[in-house]
């Protein structure tokens, strides 16, 4: 005879069975959602750490290899002085081409570096560079006299050389002889160069007002100083421009890194493979490279500049270090306010 207690479990079993009531294998929804999503804040907490990592060990490989460069540099700068006046030339040009290595190493790395060791090696560079100007000013004085003898050269300004009339070059321009040209103290004049004239140069353009400069070729760097109401169209600089003291400007410029300073209402249309740096400005706009001319992409692949790698809105602005709010230093120019036509 069969137990009824048994046919009762077993019936109480197959309702349960057939009802799908089995608690312990369902969990509700809302407990699957927040025990993902748990989950995912695990991971990207781990993701994060892991970045993090990976940029303190960038930075540290950076500074380790930067500062070692850099001393070496400041021991042939120390060493100037016992050197026969002779070779003294060929000295300060293997000087300027490790500096510019060294400022290619720095542009490289701006991506990863943190703000405040991206100053710094900026800072040391850029004292590093005038040390070895203001050094070969003295010991080899003779290029003094090769600029007055050009002051005279007033009536066709086009072809005057940019070391007239100034004392030498600012904010880490890097001047090695017979490799810089550009213009010097002019007003309301079209100025134009070619790459027979700037490749692989230093450039440099100061003391410019009611100026517009097209430089088709591509530079080494680029020095924009005291430039006023002017606009400036450049091909593709192999490594930095460095823009100083300008007002009322449209520069068009692709290179490897910008930096801006004691600039205002300028507008930038940028091509630029690392970033671009501002520091003491006020109203800069930004906007994409637009300019083209026939050459353009044989003087990119000169230049060496990624042509599809653009970080035109990657801003650094040294004067704002807040991360929640944007600098109100910069700003995108709006699509409808761009320029389209630089030759109308």
């Amino acid at each position: 005879m069969m137990d009824p207690s048994k046919t009762v479990c077993g019936d109480n079993a197959m309702v349960e069975k057939e009802s799908g009531c089995n608690t312990t294998s369902k969990i509700p929804e809302w407990l699957l959602k927040r025990d993902m999503e748990r989950q995912q804040e695990i991971d990207r907490k781990k993701q994060e750490r892991e970045s993090q990592a990976v940029k303190e060990e960038k930075s540290s490989f950076f500074n380790s290899n930067f500062y070692t460069e850099k001393s070496s540099i400041d021991a042939m700068l120390q060493s100037c002085c016992s050197i026969p006046k002779a070779d003294l030339p060929m000295h300060f040009e293997a000087m300027t081409v490790k500096l510019q290595q060294l400022q290619k190493f720095l542009n490289d790395s701006v991506m990863f570096l943190p703000s405040y060791d991206l100053r710094q090696a900026q800072d040391a560079l850029q004292n590093l560079q005038d040390a070895m100007i203001e050094k070969r000013d003295e010991l080899m004085p003779k290029k003094k006299f090769a600029f007055k003898v050009r002051k005279k050269e007033v009536s066709v300004p086009k072809e005057k050389s940019v070391l007239d009339n100034i004392d030498g070059p600012k904010d880490g321009a890097i001047a090695p002889a017979m490799s810089v040209c550009g213009f010097s103290n002019v007003a309301s004049q079209n100025l134009v160069k070619f790459s027979d004239d700037i490749n692989s140069k230093d450039v440099l353009l100061s003391n410019l007002s009611d100026c517009t400069v097209k430089l088709f070729g591509a530079p080494s760097t680029l020095h924009i100083k005291n430039v006023i109401n002017s606009k400036i169209l450049c091909g593709p600089v192999a490594t930095s421009v460095f823009v100083d003291e300008c007002k009322d400007c449209v520069f068009v410029l692709a290179c490897q890194q910008l930096r801006t300073h004691s600039t205002k209402d300028t507008s930038v249309y940028l091509h630029v493979t690392s970033r671009a740096i501002i520091e003491d400005c006020s109203d800069i706009r930004f906007a994409p490279y637009s300019w083209w001319y026939e050459g353009l992409e044989k003087d990119f692949a000169t230049a060496g500049l990624q042509r599809n790698t653009n970080n035109w809105n990657c801003v650094d602005d040294f004067n704002w270090l807040s991360l929640e709010a944007h600098s109100p230093n910069w700003s995108v120019i709006p699509d409808v306010e761009r320029i389209k036509a630089w030759d109308s």
